[in-house]
């Protein structure tokens, strides 16, 4: 099958040294279903990454002459730096289990629409958690709009458009029919706008989810498979009512978001995004579950699967 696989933030690090430690394990599970026979394009988030560029350029540029780095080039570095882990370490354990593919990883714009509401409604977490004094704090000292991220503490939100497309899909299409594996749209690919013809980048961040959805869909994908830390989409979460999903379909879906079962910035954006995916290519499927256990969900025994 050809599956576009969108990998949560469980799979990475929050720092450049973390992410090399962890993207190890990350590709083992990658490339047990490379080994099956599976095609594989591979998108992931960049919320602590990104955060954590921009913190650096913004506390060089205290203390020197550094330049100030705008959000869209931080997406790009994040992407750039991500991808080369991820790429190292796949080719490595390919290299291991002496299975002959190339990895490459595409810098990626995405085009949004300049006037997405979401301008208007700053919504995805990026960088790192503070308290609430530190965040009311930056609030006042920076104009950073926080919010309290899912009883995890709080983190800096930014505008969070819908992507229209992705700019460089023929050439992770042309990559992906050669048999090669696609990094692409890395921390939901740097969000830019179309004026007069022309592409600019534009501060946001994408939703990872979404824009995989997105590359699923003009790929022609066979499944869209979200990756994060979790076995199963549960109901009632964290609560003694907690109950796994196994299989359900969009309008129960939906049902289920009207009633708040999903929390915005963690699961919501997830379920929204496999919808969206079934939705645009009947008779497809959408699936969601742990990387831990991601061959497992393939052969249906975890994970949760949306159908039409």
């Amino acid at each position: 099958m050809k599956i576009v696989i969108a990998l949560g933030g469980n799979a990475l690090g929050n720092t450049p040294l973390e992410q090399r430690n962890l993207v190890k394990e990350t590709a083992g599970n990658i490339v047990d279903l490379i080994a099956e026979g599976h095609q594989l394009i591979i998108a992931h988030g960049n919320g602590p990454q990104v955060g954590m560029i921009n913190n650096a350029f913004e506390a060089a540029q205290a203390t020197s002459s550094a330049p100030a780095m705008p959000f869209p080039e931080c997406g790009a570095m994040s992407q750039g730096y991500i991808g080369f882990h991820l790429q190292n370490a796949i080719q490595n354990e390919l290299a291991s289990r002496k299975i002959k593919k190339d990895v490459a990883t595409i810098i990626t714009q995405v085009e949004v629409d300049k006037n997405d509401p979401a301008f208007d409604q700053p919504s995805k977490p990026v960088g790192p958690f503070y308290n609430e004094t530190e965040s009311k704090q930056l609030e006042k000292e920076k104009g950073y709009v926080m919010i309290e991220d899912s009883g995890r503490g709080y983190r800096r939100v930014v505008a969070s458009p819908k992507p229209k497309q992705v700019v460089e899909i023929n050439t992770v299409e042309s990559l992906v029919n050669q048999g090669n594996i696609v990094i692409t749209v890395g921390g939901g690919g740097i969000p830019v706008i179309k004026e007069n013809g022309f592409y600019e980048g534009i501060p946001a961040v994408i939703d990872k989810d979404f824009a995989s959805a997105k590359v699923a869909d003009q790929l022609n994908a066979d499944m869209f498979f979200v990756l994060t830390a979790v076995d199963r989409v549960m109901l009632n979460f964290n609560t003694p009512e907690q109950k796994a999903l196994e299989q359900i379909t969009v309008d129960e879906a939906r049902d289920l978001i009207k009633e708040g079962h999903f929390a915005p910035g963690s699961m919501l954006p997830k379920v929204e995004a496999a919808i969206s995916f079934v939705e645009n290519n009947p008779g497809r499927t959408s699936l969601i579950a742990s990387l831990e256990k991601a061959k497992e969900a393939i052969a249906g025994t975890s994970g949760t699967k949306i159908k039409a």
